[in-house]
């Protein structure tokens, strides 16, 4: 048997950020191989940690990628159970390094792939949480035509994106991707038309209901809830939204001629559709 050394137990101990116990058990196992034993910490730890796979993990991070044409974009968003960790310098650049690897996929949800899933093995492992990929969607337009506007807030829970079709200022992407993240209430689609069926049958219901308990003869009531949803759709309506910089301006004055075509909206802790 090789004889361990206290550098090599260091050495590793610094890869997997392990006990100094597990290292030099693991060397022991590989007859001193380092690189051997790291594999072999990697099987064992992740078998632990897959045991612990129904342990909440509320914390995490959102990151995106464009492509270096700006003809695409990947978001991605990964779980973490603790914001200590969701803040680590080693987690923040593997989210980056997964958002870059959904660069190559093919557009719409994005299936990990194995380079993703060995980031996540890695993280695991050397952090002992319950790591794991919540959702990773790319966006795929026109070379030469498409632009994204991309935001990330500065905890990294919330990242919003837009995709431009047209001519229009880096700095006014930006801003509307800024936008997305701030606004209140929260865009739920482009126009009225975008906005999901369900919520606005739910609030013409609600809107209703009211003006006929104030007592209004029917006629006045529909002209109510009309005026209401304009209102409400004034409100959740992307285009129709006041700029959070400059509220005297909507988003659609921003967007200019050109077309605002896609938004997303993600955050860490919530469920996007």
């Amino acid at each position: 048997m090789s004889t361990i050394s206290a550098k090599d137990v260091m050495s590793l101990r610094n890869k997997t950020s392990l006990a100094m116990m597990e290292c030099k058990k693991a060397l022991i196992e590989a007859d001193g191989d380092i690189e051997k034993a790291e594999v072999l910490l990697r099987k064992k730890l992740k078998g632990k940690m897959e045991a612990k796979a129904d342990r909440v993990a509320g914390e995490g991070r959102v990151e995106i990628a464009v492509s270096e044409d700006g003809s695409s974009a990947a978001l991605v968003k990964v779980k973490a159970e603790t914001d200590f960790t969701a803040k680590n310098s080693n987690f923040i650049d593997a989210v980056k390094k997964i958002a870059q690897l959904a660069l190559e996929a093919d557009a719409g949800v994005v299936t990990p792939t194995d380079a993703m899933n060995e980031l996540v093995d890695e993280l695991r492992i050397t952090t002992g949480e319950n790591i794991s990929i919540d959702k990773i969607e790319k966006l795929v337009g026109e070379p030469g035509k498409t632009t994204y506007g991309t935001y990330v807030h500065h905890d990294g829970k919330t990242g919003s994106l837009v995709q431009v079709e047209g001519t229009i200022d880096d700095d006014v992407l930006k801003q509307l991707a800024m936008h997305v993240t701030a606004a209140m209430p929260r865009p739920l689609g482009l126009t009225s038309d975008d906005i999901p069926s369900d919520m606005v049958e739910k609030e013409r219901k609600f809107r209703l209901e009211q003006a006929v308990e104030s007592g209004k003869p029917e006629q006045i009531a529909e002209k109510m809830v009309e005026g209401g949803m304009k209102k409400f759709f004034s409100e959740v309506a992307l285009l129709e939204q006041p700029f959070v910089m400059e509220p005297s301006k909507k988003v659609r004055d921003l967007v200019g001629d050109a077309e605002l075509s896609v938004f997303r909206r993600w955050v860490v802790g919530e469920s996007e559709d």
